[in-house]
């Protein structure tokens, strides 16, 4: 063997004799820490499989569930609640929150894709456009499953019956008072005419009129007007006198036959009404095309005195407006009789939104009844605590037996306010606290909104069929809101009115009535 040959051997053994080594002592270091780490022999290899498949089991144990939300605050809320609710009900949320004007239109595009979630919520005015796909068995019917569950089998029966389709029950409501509608007022303004809250139709004019004319305000100025009204035939002022001079809620009966609100004469007398208020300048003669916010922000800065509508807002409006006044003073009043002598006030089915459970997420019976016992904990005094109010000491205080919130309204809206969308039922059932009203007339107001309830005028309606209404309902229904706009506007007279009405009929109208008294 050349010299050169054994060298090289040599070198190479070496080489070899120094990895091995490393080798070794790196397993032995190993060894070492692991056995530091874990315990002697293969603890950390037990330890990390045991880890891993605890993780396994919770992730499997957890339900997911998807559901789309109506947002009704400036900005998607934080964790604070979702992840108290994770963790006290072992689930995982996953919430598109679509902001409240967009809702609608985001909801019949995902219909029309098919890419709804698991849960979603319609109020009860969409609920209509949902019904053929229902009756279609689209969606889960979920009556039979309640008895199953604590809670849910606690949800009124009268406000159930409101929400069934073809006599089945689809969906969990939210409850909603039945009424809030009423008067908030000028107190201030009253006291400074001699005015008591008024009783009658004839008296709610005079105040109107006197908020006009009289300088309530001691301004010395033609500078106020009675009433604020906005473009809604619904939810502003004129569905509530409607009430008051005795017209049926959307739909009444005459002669045994359903028929709609603007075929009797009480609809004709509420129109002449606020006609004459009108013309007299005893409300803002812009109404029809004035938003909610504009008709809010001339109650708040003083130019109107009364205001019609959810006796409840008189607490936001009042918080607006004294930063305005310091020394504005409101009130609220439900009982307006009307020339009949009765008061009346017309009613909501008891439910402001219902979640239903479309059968193309929710694929199976197991997965369904995930999904109800998660609504059945929320109904727990706990969570509906929790998603209404927050943590109590940092989102409100209690204040005997009742809730206050705390007043970094901020902070209420960035944790807890948009959760009101997953409020299920009503305090009786749920065992939610109820508010604490410092302010003296929003407690009366809360009063007055349980008053309603001995005045109620329903819609007959609410569980019948109308695949025309459905269909068309939408589109005839704007005739009649332009002519009843138009008539107290004074562009047309009463006999143009009935021509707008026959129009109604003639489109589709009177397949709607016929339709409506065969599902009777």
């Amino acid at each position: 063997m050349s010299k050169n040959l054994t060298k090289r051997l040599i070198i190479f053994c070496s080489i070899l004799l120094t990895v091995l080594l490393l080798v070794a002592c790196g397993d032995n270091n190993g060894n070492a820490s692991n056995g530091d780490e874990a315990g002697n022999n293969s603890s950390e290899n037990n330890s990390k499989n045991n880890s891993n498949n605890n993780d396994d089991n919770e992730s499997d144990e957890l339900v997911t569930i998807s559901m789309m939300l109506n947002l009704h605050t400036p900005e998607v809320p934080n964790d604070t609640i979702p992840d108290a609710l994770e963790e006290k009900l072992n689930v995982r949320l996953d919430i598109d929150w679509v902001p409240d004007n967009n809702y609608a239109e985001k909801l019949n595009t995902a219909f029309a894709t098919g890419t709804l979630p698991e849960v979603f919520s319609v109020g009860f005015n969409q609920l209509d456009q949902f019904r053929e796909a229902i009756v279609d068995d689209q969606f889960w019917e979920i009556g039979p499953y309640l008895d199953q569950f604590e809670n849910l089998s606690k949800l009124k029966e009268p406000i159930l019956e409101n929400t069934k389709i073809e006599g089945k029950l689809y969906g969990i409501y939210q409850g909603r008072p039945l009424s809030r509608q009423g008067i908030i007022y000028r107190k201030d303004w009253a006291d400074n005419l001699d005015l008591e809250a008024p009783t009658t139709t004839e008296e709610f004019f005079e105040m109107a009129r006197a908020f006009t004319e009289e300088d309530p305000n001691g301004s010395g100025k033609d500078d106020t007007i009675g009433l604020t009204d906005r473009g809604d035939l619904e939810y502003g002022a004129f569905k509530t006198i409607a009430s008051w001079f005795g017209t049926p809620n959307y739909w009444g009966e005459k002669d045994g036959e359903l028929l709609p609100e603007f075929m009797f004469p009480e609809y004709i007398e509420t129109m002449k009404f606020v006609k004459e208020l009108r013309d007299n300048g005893f409300m803002n003669k812009d109404f029809p095309v004035t938003s909610k916010d504009d008709q809010q922000a001339m109650f708040k800065n003083g130019t109107a005195g009364i205001y019609v509508g959810s006796m409840a807002d008189v607490v936001s409006i009042r918080n607006d407006a004294i930063e305005l006044n310091p020394d504005v003073v409101y009130d609220v009043h439900n009982n307006v009789k009307g020339p009949n002598g009765e008061f009346n006030v017309w009613a909501i089915p008891g439910f402001g939104s219902l979640f239903l459970f479309p059968k193309s997420s929710v694929e199976t019976e197991e997965k369904l009844l995930q999904i109800l016992g998660f609504f059945d904990h929320l109904m727990t005094p706990e969570i509906s605590n929790l998603i209404y109010w927050g943590f109590e000491g940092e989102h409100y205080d209690m204040v005997d037996g009742q809730a206050q919130p705390i007043e970094d309204k901020d902070k209420i809206d960035r944790d807890v306010r948009p959760f009101f969308a997953l409020e299920i039922g009503e305090p009786e059932t749920s065992g939610r606290y109820v508010g604490y009203h410092a302010y003296d007339a929003k407690e009366k107001a809360e009063e007055l909104i349980l008053d309603n309830e001995n005045y109620l005028v329903h819609d007959p309606t609410v569980t019948l069929e109308s695949e025309t209404y459905i269909r068309d309902g939408e589109r005839l229904q704007e005739i009649i809101n332009d002519a009843t706009y138009n008539f107290m506007l004074g562009e047309i007279d009463e006999d143009e009115f009935n021509k707008e009405v026959e129009k109604w009929r003639e489109q589709g109208g009177d397949k709607i009535i016929e339709e409506y008294n065969e599902s009777k």
